[in-house]
């Protein structure tokens, strides 16, 4: 069965439909997988350690090619943010953050003014002329999301970004993130290992089983944005993880 790839209705930024992926060498990442993303959507996926999470992405970003089903995707307005923060070690944050207008040639003027606006978001003003080197870790990902948002993506994909982050941080950053969504009104595919990060984050979590990947459960996430950290603590939060937990025992 032939994949096909065509732009998605205006209402839909992402769906997968039915889609496979088989890679050469016969191993099958993902059968049947259904998922779609409308504007407003924040979906974040979570599975065991194998079961093609990191595929979907791929395969969104064009990275990857699906090898069956249907997958709509507008990929003109769409930004992809990695595990890592990926910055060029001899630009500035400034020069990082301007990387990809110049990439897309938005001229000079227009390239530094959504730099600006886009490092005052992520609350590095003050940092513009720092060295990755001399960034924490949250600083370094806050200068990654904001090279990425002077695109305007109505889309982000985002592939584990605060993993790596120590505990604080990590909720920190997930406020801010949680800003920039309910600010910016973009849709958001977020992958992540963590339950407690993807209900605080998210509109709905989908669980994805062992490999072959596939999406076999949904919870919606009740809680209206924006949202207060303190909400990890109530007795409704813990019942929604509690639930997604058991679904990923049974996935595994």
């Amino acid at each position: 069965m032939t994949a096909t790839a065509v732009r998605s209705r205006p209402a839909t930024n992402l769906r997968f439909a039915g889609t496979d992926k088989t890679y050469a060498d016969g191993t099958v990442a993902l059968t049947g997988v259904d998922l779609e993303i409308r504007q407003g959507d924040f979906v974040s996926v979570v599975g065991p350690s194998g079961c093609g999470k990191s595929t979907l992405l791929r395969l969104a970003s064009g990275l990857e090619e699906p090898t069956g089903g249907v997958m709509e995707v507008d990929r003109g307005s769409l930004a992809y943010v990695f595990q890592d923060a990926t910055l060029l070690p001899w630009r500035t944050v400034e020069q990082n953050v301007r990387l990809l207008g110049e990439l897309h040639h938005l001229g000079k003027g227009e390239t530094r003014r959504r730099a600006a606006e886009a490092i005052e978001l992520v609350g590095l003003s003050g940092f513009e002329k720092h060295m990755p080197h001399q960034l924490s870790g949250g600083m370094r990902m806050r200068t990654s999301l904001a090279r990425s948002l002077t695109l305007a993506p109505s889309l982000f994909l985002f592939d584990e970004p605060f993993g790596a982050l120590d505990e604080i941080s990590r909720e920190r950053l997930n406020s801010e993130l949680l800003t920039l969504f309910t600010t910016q009104e973009f849709a958001a595919l977020f992958i992540t290992h963590s339950i407690n990060e993807a209900v605080f984050l998210s509109t709905q979590v989908a669980v994805m089983s062992g490999r072959p990947g596939r999406i076999v459960g949904r919870v919606d996430v009740p809680f209206p944005y924006p949202r207060d950290p303190e909400i990890r603590y109530t007795p409704r939060f813990a019942e929604i993880c509690a639930e997604l937990s058991d679904m990923l025992r049974g996935a595994s």
